[in-house]
């Protein structure tokens, strides 16, 4: 099973000062897709510059021209159906048709008050979600939408020309509850995970590859109930919430050997944070280009 090597940005350099330069020395290193999160601020990076992420994403496509691109992940919290696939449609057009589209439902934190509102609890994250991916799903493969939901609405939202790609752009959806795997399974493209956020703190290694194995066969189950072959849906680790931390990014040998054990459980993409000083995620710069152009080599 071939396994492609991605990484994520984080928006948080202006564009002329160090953002630019980052999307396009991504493309230079090989990676196959470049990311970023899509919040209006996050945890310890609340205080300090933080930029949209479908303006960047806009921006990234004018600077590059094979490197993929997409959030990691978007999610109800501050957005809409229908503004959102206005967005996505206009992203995918400039870039060429080069856009994935992370999803899920939201979690707690600056997003989920940020616009006044008390927090959603997990289950009225699970309802939104539910109602909110399948009706992107139509506003991105029909001309025109209409709709009445518990959530959201919308009359007669018009979407033409579409997505570049058909008949729409991808949609990589994270979950790992029961029905956000039963939405991934039905309107995913790809899935994505994190890990299991209980094993952060004080799990090992092998827990997490077993609670990551364990995820694989819920995704696997849920896709069966609906009648698709897991196998379909590309399998999507982002890194640096598992116990392992930045351990893979000390050097290439350590990356190698995570890379393996994941591809063993069934990912076939490993996706990898750009360093940033003084952060969750600092990593040797020089490091962490050898990864990006020697690791997929070496594990073979």
């Amino acid at each position: 099973m071939n396994l492609r090597l991605s990484t994520v940005i984080l928006p948080v350099d202006r564009w002329h000062e160090g953002g630019r330069a980052k999307w396009r020395r991504a493309e230079e290193l090989g990676f196959h897709a470049a990311y970023t999160y899509d919040h209006l601020s996050w945890r310890s990076f609340r205080d300090g510059p933080w930029f949209g992420a479908l303006p960047t994403l806009t921006a990234a496509a004018t600077a590059t021209d094979r490197l993929r691109l997409g959030t990691l992940v978007t999610s109800p919290n501050f957005r809409h159906p229908v503004t959102l696939a206005k967005e996505l449609i206009s992203l995918d057009d400039v870039s060429g048709g080069r856009v994935t589209l992370g999803i899920g439902a939201g979690g707690n934190g600056f997003d989920a008050e940020v616009l006044g509102q008390e927090a959603w609890t997990p289950r009225e994250r699970a309802d939104r979600f539910g109602e909110f991916l399948p009706l992107l799903d139509g506003l991105l493969t029909e001309d025109a939408v209409s709709h009445r939901g518990v959530h959201y609405s919308a009359e007669e939202a018009r979407n033409i020309p579409g997505c570049v790609q058909r008949p729409r752009l991808p949609f990589a959806v994270a979950a790992t509850g029961p029905r956000g795997l039963k939405l991934a399974a039905r309107y995913g493209q790809a899935w994505v995970t994190t890990g299991d956020p209980r094993l952060y703190e004080a799990g090992t290694p092998e827990q997490s590859d077993a609670a990551l194995l364990g995820q694989l066969d819920k995704l696997a189950k849920a896709c069966a109930d609906v009648g698709r072959d897991a196998a379909e849906l590309d399998r999507i680790l982002l890194t640096g919430f598992t116990p392992d931390r930045a351990g893979p990014l000390e050097s290439v040998e350590a990356f190698v050997d995570f890379a393996g054990r994941q591809r063993e459980l069934g990912f076939t993409e490993i996706v990898v944070h750009w360093p940033i000083a003084d952060s969750d995620f600092a990593a040797d710069q020089a490091v962490f280009e050898d990864i990006a152009t020697e690791a997929l080599t070496r594990l073979g």
